[in-house]
């Protein structure tokens, strides 16, 4: 489905991602991680357009994506969510879902965007489908401003659910979140990919990820390290050295 060949990012004499070959299946949630500085928000940016790739390829089920500009990007149905939730907050959460809808049919900006649609409007029954599947259907009217920040998360994932992607780049939706947030906002995650959505998830909580994930990457300093399984990953001694930083695999798989 997702596949990148010698994705190579440098900033002047930095290369921030160095040779990364990774294959996402379709229908599979594919984790990515590694520490602090290791190139994983970078290789997000590379593959959903934000950042052009100095070498290596990014291809879509064999098609090349890599180079193209986001908004392309996205329109070929590789869309993705950012670390810090942006929340259009005067708007209703149908409003703001159905932006990404808009987004992802590749309409043109029109002001009336700001006001209602007819109910049989392609992007409002996309939004209201994305609100659906996120359990935020019997929200839609809510103030998207007014929701706590599990809400808000799930809510940036519906986001982009309306653009209709084929793969759905999620970073880090866990972040900052509480115990109970979490688990909700894995739970939503779970369902998309029963569903058959195709996801590559960039998330620190390490035993979030493993539970998640049918596969995982991980890279530092540019470069993978490993790539396996969640239990392979868990007994992986280089991963464990760089990045879990616990030689107890079964409590870091936990």
């Amino acid at each position: 489905m997702l596949e990148v060949r010698g994705l190579t990012k440098t900033f002047g004499s930095i290369t921030a991602v160095d040779g990364i070959d990774m294959q996402v299946a379709a229908g599979a949630i594919h984790g990515l991680i590694g520490p602090n500085g290791s190139g994983k928000s970078t290789t997000m940016n590379l593959i959903s357009g934000t950042y052009r790739p100095t070498a290596g390829q990014v291809l879509l089920n064999g098609a090349a994506i890599g180079g193209q500009p986001a908004f392309r990007v996205a329109r070929m149905g590789v869309v993705r969510t950012f670390q810090l939730t942006r929340v259009y907050g005067q708007l209703s959460l149908l409003e703001a879902v159905r932006i990404g809808a808009l987004a992802g049919n590749g309409a043109p900006w029109n002001p009336r965007l700001w006001r209602p649609f007819r109910h049989d409007h392609p992007a409002t029954e996309a939004a209201h489908d994305a609100l659906r599947r996120m359990g935020l259907g019997p929200h839609a009217d809510r103030n998207a401003g007014s929701l706590p920040s599990g809400m808000r998360r799930i809510l940036s994932i519906a986001t982009a659910l309306a653009a209709s992607p084929r793969v759905l780049l999620l970073d880090e939706p866990l972040a900052g979140l509480n115990a109970s947030e979490k688990a909700e906002v894995a739970d939503r995650i779970q369902q998309l990919r029963q569903d058959g959505l195709t996801i590559l998830l960039v998330e620190h909580d390490v035993r979030s990820i493993m539970r998640l994930s049918d596969r995982i990457t991980v890279i530092n300093f540019g470069k993978v390290i490993a790539t396996g399984t969640p239990a392979e990953i868990g007994r992986n001694e280089a991963v464990i050295t760089a990045y879990l930083g616990d030689r107890r695999p079964a409590h870091a798989a936990g």
